[in-house]
């Protein structure tokens, strides 16, 4: 995934952070920075930090066999995250958006009962619009 695009005049600089930390499937560290930016701004955006912010949460959850928990965290985040569709400020909350609620149903439906460790690696990444080139 590329980090080489114009994230940084349209997302605050702890959320930039949070993404490319989520990225790398740091979900408690993106946890951390996003909810810097989450609590620094004023505006409706705080919403979408939030989403994403509790996506991270739910597939740390499910990483260490919190379903309830992960499940609980998607559902707020679906709440969150309604509004938005396609590709918001640079980020395809369209398709995290999807992914999480794959996921979801895979909670739902017990594909992970029986699983020692969850690969934390079936956890996609925020797709990040590339820089339009001029």
């Amino acid at each position: 995934m590329t980090t080489n695009c114009n994230l940084s005049n349209r997302l605050h600089p702890n959320a930039i952070k949070g993404i490319l930390l989520f990225n790398q499937k740091k979900f408690f560290e993106a946890h951390e920075e996003l909810e810097f930016a989450w609590r620094a701004e004023p505006g409706p955006i705080r919403n979408f930090y939030r989403g994403i912010l509790q996506i991270g949460v739910a597939y740390y959850h499910l990483s260490h066999r919190n379903f309830s928990g992960a499940q609980k965290l998607i559902d707020r985040a679906m709440k969150w995250l309604q509004p938005y569709s396609g590709f918001y400020l640079g980020i395809n909350i369209g398709k995290l958006k999807k992914d999480a609620i794959f996921i979801s149903k895979k909670i739902t439906e017990g594909d992970f009962d029986h699983v020692d460790s969850i690969n934390t690696e079936s956890f996609t990444m925020i797709e990040i619009q590339p820089q339009k080139e001029n």
